[in-house]
């Protein structure tokens, strides 16, 4: 069988949850949107189960996924609704519901829910994407405890560029959420992954983890307590065919690579189908049995060229390890000009082996 494959340590994934939890000091919903970026969600939601305050996702489909396999805790659905029919659904199995525009609070009012909801409302504090306008904010949850069909409203709103340590905007946000929901007690959610690391001086009570969740720093820099995530997904795969080449030879499409000495090339099972980004130069790391190397010529759809001179030993059958524990899908990112968030979420074909360590 075809060697790819992409290992999921949970006892990692259980690691990073628990830093999020002990650095924020706050309860978490662990964001396994987009099948849990790409480490499949059902299974990672059954490895945090015991630990985990909740799950987010985002949509009611991922949610029903979740609930099908036997998850019982809270689920937030992190774009709320997308027609109002949904709410029957929501009440049904008690999803927690983002609530992001007038037409979704409109909804609400005129729905005929019996068991009141749990509504996260959120402001949009500057990043100009989804969430409702300041001045709009506090008429908003007022009407919502006036519709008789909310049990629980908590005040969230989400950051443009807490990955920017360095940045003001996220102190920025954090002045027009504060002032806009003045007067209003309630629990508050406004931390994801980048602020639940390198913000601590922002206030909430719920934060969002995600990218760290699964061992991936957000950052561009190093940073102290990113450097103690673990990473959860190792993909891999095995070299299989070997060429001894000269000097002046290319290799790949294109003949974007050129050797520049005598040069044994390694081709590895993986590529553009699998997910591993085809933009990725070389001089990309990866790891050929447990000796650095590097990607050579462009990424083909299921194969790719890797640099064996200076390892000798390795040959057919040698592991490759494209990204995980050695090789930091940050690094591998950098170099493909994308983010870790991209590579594990394009993730294709390549089977899951999960693990506990």
């Amino acid at each position: 069988m075809r060697p790819a494959r992409a290992l999921i340590d949970l006892q990692a994934l259980r690691h990073n949850y628990q830093l999020a939890r002990d650095v924020s000091g706050a309860k978490a919903l662990a964001v396994i949107k987009a099948d849990a970026y790409g480490h499949g969600a059902v299974r990672c939601a059954q490895a945090l189960q015991e630990q985990a305050d909740g799950f987010a996702v985002a949509c009611i489909e991922e949610a029903l996924q979740l609930r099908e396999a036997g998850i019982r805790e809270p689920i937030l659905l992190l774009e709320g609704f997308f027609e109002a029919d949904e709410l029957a659904l929501i009440e049904q199995h008690g999803f927690w519901c983002v609530v992001h525009s007038l037409w979704q609070l409109e909804a609400i009012e005129r729905s005929s829910v019996r068991k009141p909801l749990t509504v996260w409302l959120k402001m949009d504090s500057g990043m100009h994407r989804v969430g409702l306008h300041p001045a709009d904010y506090q008429a908003a949850y007022r009407r919502l405890l006036a519709s008789g069909k909310v049990a629980k409203i908590v005040l969230m709103s989400h950051f443009a560029r807490a990955d920017e340590l360095d940045c003001p905007r996220s102190t920025e946000q954090l002045a027009v959420f504060e002032q806009a929901r003045q007067g209003i007690v309630a629990e508050i959610s406004l931390r994801n992954s980048p602020a639940v690391l390198g913000w601590p001086q922002i206030p909430s009570d719920w934060v969002r983890p995600g990218i760290m969740l699964y061992g991936a720093t957000p950052f561009e820099q190093a940073q102290a307590v990113a450097a103690q995530l673990q990473p959860v997904m190792t993909l891999e795969s095995k070299i299989i065919s070997v060429r001894e080449l000269p000097a002046d030879e290319p290799v790949g499409y294109g003949a974007r690579f050129v050797t520049e000495r005598p040069t044994r090339v390694g081709v590895v099972a993986m590529g553009y189908a699998d997910g591993y980004p085809r933009h990725a130069p070389t001089g990309t790391p990866v790891l050929v049995d447990g000796l650095p190397s590097r990607l050579i010529g462009r990424v083909s759809m299921d194969m790719l060229c890797v640099d064996l001179s200076d390892s000798p030993g390795a040959g057919l059958g040698s592991r490759v390890e494209l990204w995980g524990k050695h090789v930091l899908a940050s690094d591998v990112a950098a170099c493909a000009g994308t983010i870790p968030y991209q590579l594990f979420c394009n993730l294709r074909r390549v089977p899951l082996l999960y693990s506990e360590g």
